[in-house]
């Protein structure tokens, strides 16, 4: 395996973390809207204000998802991992409440949830990098990485999710990050113990987001082996020591919390349907993930007719990296295809099936680095597609679509016929057309057309878009001088 120079690729890298940062932060909704997303913001207040992972605000304001502990404190069923890592959001949003004007008092909550929602502006940025970085140090030229990190941050789910508050972008940037330190590290010598006890707490954190990443784990330690043979017991013993400690504690906090080392406190019943069953038959879960106009991989990511190709040219980069980028996308889609959930709930496209695609998308360098030319004009193709899509979910409220009767049927069971690429286009045509202004929660889908219908001040919101806009520009225009200064290929 080869290694570009690792100076002008972390350069180039960080100039691409901050470009896509600042368009992010830009298409943000910077609201919250479904359940999940909600029990989050509390989780997080609570994390911060009073260091609990309780949410009794929750309970008083109607909006409780979970179970009482043993204490007799209401918890939410969402390990502790993202809000945790969300925090420093918070305290951020504190700072500028303290010092922004034309807030109203009843409008701060909204400014507060827009700041934490940033968080993941930044998760989904920082797994472009890190993917861009991967495929360098896999001897891939830099401007062919830039273009594979590209499609994958603007022409898959990654893109709208990062506008929205679920676990997915910070799964992403947390399983690129392991596989990062475990099989693109730049080290000759194999993988070092301690690359692999820094790859050992990403997974661990990784489980604290959501435990169904307990996949990762085992697929990781597989990968080890098949990289490195009988060379791979040292690190596979300190990758696994390192995430079982996180496993335990996690396992712990069950226990400690609900009497119970797998009760992670989700309700029995929500909505008058059994949670957490595995009830799907898997010849329709694969059929709603692979094909249905709702949830199809393949639709919602374009980019995968590239990568699902691509990893048998990075199986002869990096074993490790294949393995991962074959594996982990099978478990994920097999365990949610007979998931009774496997819609994700309120969402767009295939939530859960996300951290899948991201793997998958590990296949995209390799396709552009060593595929004909005239595919590269494909790759084209399907970056405008998948652009499209992406854009066509983040103009308007997916909730708005879904809450119709046409997403869930009248036994909350997803309807496998739902397509909301053509009715949320149908929705923003409308939008853009009418003369009369949205009513707050609707139309347009951006954080500062929701924050002046909560009264915000214009000129405070003007200053926040210039602000994001200004810094766009900026670092896109560094990253494109820095580019220039690469050496011809």
């Amino acid at each position: 395996m080869q290694h570009t120079a690792t100076h002008p690729a972390n350069r180039i890298a960080l100039l691409f973390f901050l470009t896509l940062h600042f368009l992010f932060l830009l298409t943000s909704s910077g609201r919250v809207r479904t359940m999940d997303e909600v029990s989050l913001n509390f989780q997080v207040q609570s994390l911060a204000q009073h260091g609990s992972t309780a949410v009794p605000q929750a309970v008083s304001g109607g909006l409780f998802f979970g179970k009482l502990d043993r204490s007799g404190q209401p918890q939410t069923p969402y390990s502790p991992g993202q809000a945790a890592a969300v925090v420093p959001w918070y305290a951020l949003g504190s700072a500028l409440l303290s010092v922004l004007p034309g807030v109203p008092p009843w409008s701060k909550e909204f400014v507060m949830t827009a700041v934490l929602l940033a968080s993941n502006a930044a998760f989904s940025a920082l797994a472009a990098a890190l993917l861009f970085l991967i495929f360098c140090r896999l001897g891939i030229a830099l401007r062919t990485a830039l273009a594979a990190a590209t499609l994958f941050a603007l022409a898959t789910p990654v893109f709208p999710y990062s506008a929205w508050f679920y676990s997915e972008p910070l799964a992403a940037a947390l399983l690129l990050a392991a596989a990062l330190f475990l099989f693109a590290s730049g080290e000759s010598a194999g993988i070092s113990a301690k690359n692999a006890a820094l790859a050992g707490l990403i997974l661990g954190i990784t489980l604290w987001v959501r435990p169904v990443h307990v996949f990762a784990a085992a697929i990781f330690l597989l990968a080890v082996f098949v990289r490195e043979k009988k060379n791979g017991l040292r690190p596979a013993f300190v990758l696994a020591t390192v995430i079982g400690l996180f496993g335990v504690a996690c396992l712990a906090r069950n226990h400690m919390l609900f009497g119970n080392f797998l009760d992670f406190g989700y309700p029995p019943v929500a909505d008058g349907k059994v949670l957490n069953k595995f009830d799907t038959p898997i010849l329709k879960g694969l059929y709603i993930f692979l094909f249905s106009p709702g949830k199809s991989m393949l639709l919602f990511a374009p980019p995968l007719l590239l990568a699902i190709p691509g990893i048998f040219r990075l199986a002869k980069r990096d074993r490790g990296l294949a393995t991962i980028a074959t594996l982990l996308p099978l478990a994920y889609l097999f365990f949610y295809a007979h998931f009774s959930h496997l819609e994700g709930g309120y969402s767009y496209g295939p939530r859960y099936q996300v951290p899948g695609i991201v793997m998958l998308c590990l296949g995209l360098g390799p396709a552009l680095a060593d595929f004909a030319p005239r595919l590269r004009k494909l790759a084209i193709v399907l970056f405008l597609a998948g652009f499209l899509i992406q854009v066509i979910g983040i103009s308007t409220s997916f909730l708005e679509d879904q809450a119709t009767g046409r997403y869930f049927d009248e036994h909350w069971t997803y309807r496998p016929s739902y397509s909301p690429i053509p009715s949320m286009s149908r929705r923003l045509l409308y939008y853009i057309r009418s003369p009369k202004p949205a009513p707050m929660g609707l139309g347009f889908d951006r954080w500062f057309v929701f924050l002046a219908k909560t009264g915000v001040a214009r000129s405070t919101l003007a200053a926040g878009v210039s602000f994001e806009f200004t810094g766009l520009l900026f670092c896109a225009w560094f990253l494109r001088r820095a580019l220039l200064h690469l050496p011809a290929p």
